[in-house]
């Protein structure tokens, strides 16, 4: 996976944005909302809004842990890529 296919995958989704912030990292909003955070550079590391029980489902599998800082409202910080296949 890389930095296009998260682009592609979000840009999928209906009335999606996109934005530079913080001067390297790629947003992806809804409505002004944020749910999608990935840096310019790579290597690929995503940071993910996801459902509550999404969450504790998530931050079990190896790769995944609580995003820093944002772990509170359910974001998840996916720190290798590879463990999204066409099965999840």
């Amino acid at each position: 996976m890389d930095i296009e296919t998260v682009r592609n995958i979000c840009k999928a989704l209906p009335s999606v944005t996109e934005d530079v912030k913080w001067g390297n990292d790629l947003c992806f909003l809804i409505a002004g909302k944020m749910f999608c955070v990935t840096p310019i550079d790579s290597p690929l590391k995503v940071s993910i809004k996801v459902t509550d029980e999404e969450f504790g489902e998530l931050t079990n599998l190896p790769g995944i842990i609580p995003a820093p800082y944002v772990a509170r409202y359910k974001w998840i910080f996916v720190e290798d890529a590879s463990v999204f296949n066409d099965k999840r």
